[in-house]
C-alpha cells in the first residue's frame, strides 16, 4: 500500500479536505490494461459519447400525455435532499467509516442530504424494474440514476428523463469537449457522462496460470463451470463478434453476424462451460472462487485486485474489447432536480472527478481532472486506465446503435439465449 500524503497547503481548503478524505482510505492501483497501435484520444472520446454508433413513490409528476410523461414539481428550495442510484465500486468508499468520502464532503459543502445506493447491476434489469412508473412520471425514488449509453439513448427517448439547467451546473463546461454533443443527448441537454471504460477478458493468475489472449480461450476444457459472462450483450456478444472478424462500430453488419455470435454463446451455456450471465455481481464469484475467468469491465478488475491481493489480470482481447460510457440523467418524476444539478455541478470539478477516479479506476470524463490527480495521487497520473494512451485504446470500438426494430430483436435473442 502506497504511503498516505499530505495535502499542499497551497490548494484551497475545501480541497485540501476532500483530499484527506481521500487519502484515508487511499489503497494502491495499478494499471492492468494491455494494448496496441494508433488510436487518438479524441476519437477514443468521441466514440464513448456514442451509443454503439424499488418500489417508488406516488405519482408525483404530471400526468403520461400522448407527448410522454410530464416532469414532477421541483421542490429542491424546501427538501435538502437527493438520492442516488449508480452501479457498484463506483464511488470512492471508506471501509473504516463505511462512507463515501467525496459524498461525505459534498453533504458538509451543501447542506444537502445526499442519499446513495448500489442499485444498479445491469441496465435491462434496473430499468425493468424502473419502467413502468417512469412510463406514468413518477417518483421512482431516485433524482439521479446512471445508464449506459445506449439505455440511457431510450431514456432520453422516451421522454423519461428531465431536461437540465446548465446555469446550475457551471463545470458541466469541463466535459470533455468530445463528449458534448452526442447522437443519443445532442448538446447534452439530459445527460452528462460519469465514467467510461473497456469490457474483455479477465482470469484469477493462479487457477489459469497461463492467462488469457482471446476470447475463444474461454472456452478450454479445463475451464468448464467456472466462466461467467456479462449480461450487457453489446459486450459479451460484441466481443465474440470481434473475434470471428466483424467491426461492431460499422453499419456494415446485421443480423446473420449478430446470430453467429448466439451461436457461440448458445454452445457454450448448453454445454456447461459458462457457468452464469452475470451483471457487476460477477465479481463476487470471482472473489469467492466460483469462477476463474469472465468478460468484464476494466475498472472492476482493478479494484478487486485492491482490495483482495492482485489475484486477477484484464486484458483487451487480440481481436478487440468494447469501449463505452455511462451517463447521469434526472428521472421524470423525481422531485430533486436542482439538487442533483447541484450535485452533478460538484462531481464535475476536477479536484473531486480525480479524487473519485483515483478510486474507480474507469476513464475520467472531466478535463482537468489528469493535473488535479497530481495533488490526489501522482503515481496515477500517467495511468491509462483513466486517462487512456493511444496504445490502449488501439484495440477497443463501441458497438454501433441499433435501429429499434434491431434492438428488440436482438435484445430478445440474447435474453432467449441466457434463458431468460
Amino acid at each position: 500500500m502506497t504511503p498516505r500524503r499530505t495535502p499542499p497547503s497551497s490548494l484551497p481548503p475545501e480541497v485540501r479536505d476532500l483530499i484527506a478524505l481521500h487519502n484515508r482510505s487511499r489503497v494502491s492501483r495499478r494499471s492492468v490494461l494491455r494494448g496496441a497501435g494508433a488510436l487518438g484520444l479524441g476519437a477514443f472520446l468521441a466514440a464513448c459519447g456514442t451509443p454503439g454508433s424499488g418500489g417508488g413513490a406516488p405519482p408525483a409528476g404530471g400526468p403520461a400525455t400522448a407527448a410522454g410523461p410530464t416532469p414532477a414539481q421541483d421542490v429542491s428550495a424546501t427538501e435538502k435532499t437527493v438520492a442516488w442510484a449508480n452501479w457498484t465500486l463506483y464511488l470512492d468508499y471508506d471501509d473504516a467509516t463505511q462512507t463515501y468520502p467525496t459524498l461525505e464532503a459534498f453533504k458538509q459543502q451543501t447542506g444537502i442530504d445526499a442519499s446513495y445506493s448500489e442499485d444498479i447491476d445491469g441496465n435491462d434489469t434496473y430499468y425493468g424494474k424502473i419502467q413502468g412508473q417512469l412510463a406514468n412520471g413518477q417518483d421512482i425514488g431516485k433524482d439521479i440514476v446512471v445508464f449506459t449509453d445506449w439505455m440511457a439513448g431510450r431514456m432520453v427517448s422516451m421522454g423519461y428523463t428531465q431536461q437540465l439547467d446548465k446555469a446550475k451546473i457551471p463545470n458541466a463546461a469541463n466535459l470533455r469537449p468530445q463528449l458534448q454533443n452526442v447522437d443519443f443527448d445532442p448538446g447534452r441537454a439530459n445527460t452528462l457522462t460519469w465514467q467510461s471504460g473497456f469490457a474483455g477478458i479477465a482470469w484469477n493468475k493462479e487457477q489459469v496460470p497461463g492467462g488469457l489472449r482471446t476470447v475463444s480461450d474461454l472456452w478450454n476444457p479445463e475451464l468448464r463451470g467456472r466462466v461467467e459472462v456479462l449480461d450487457e450483450y453489446r459486450d459479451t456478444l460484441g466481443l465474440i463478434m470481434m473475434e470471428q472478424g466483424v467491426d461492431i462500430s460499422s453499419p456494415q453488419w446485421g443480423s446473420n453476424e449478430f446470430g453467429a455470435a448466439v451461436d457461440v454463446l448458445n454452445e457454450q451455456i448448453a454445454s456447461g462451460q459458462i457457468r452464469q450471465v452475470k451483471g457487476n455481481s460477477y465479481k463476487e464469484d470471482l472473489i469467492a472462487g466460483d469462477a476463474v475467468a469472465v468478460i468484464g469491465w476494466s475498472g472492476d478488475i482493478t479494484q478487486i485486485n485492491a482490495e483482495n491481493g492482485d489475484k486477477w489480470e484484464f486484458a483487451i482481447p487480440e481481436a478487440g474489447g468494447t469501449l463505452w460510457s455511462d451517463n447521469m440523467m434526472v428521472p421524470i418524476g423525481a422531485r430533486h432536480k436542482a439538487n442533483a444539478e447541484t450535485l452533478m455541478n460538484y462531481y464535475y470539478d476536477p479536484a473531486v472527478a480525480a479524487t473519485v477516479a483515483a478510486y474507480v479506476n474507469y476513464v475520467c470524463p472531466v478535463q482537468g481532472a489528469q493535473e488535479a490527480m497530481q495533488q490526489v495521487d501522482p503515481e496515477l497520473v500517467s495511468d491509462t486506465s483513466i486517462f487512456p494512451d493511444e496504445a490502449t485504446l488501439a484495440k477497443v470500438k463501441i458497438f454501433r446503435s441499433l435501429t429499434p426494430q434491431e434492438e428488440t430483436d436482438f435484445g430478445g435473442q440474447f435474453q432467449s439465449t441466457i434463458g431468460n
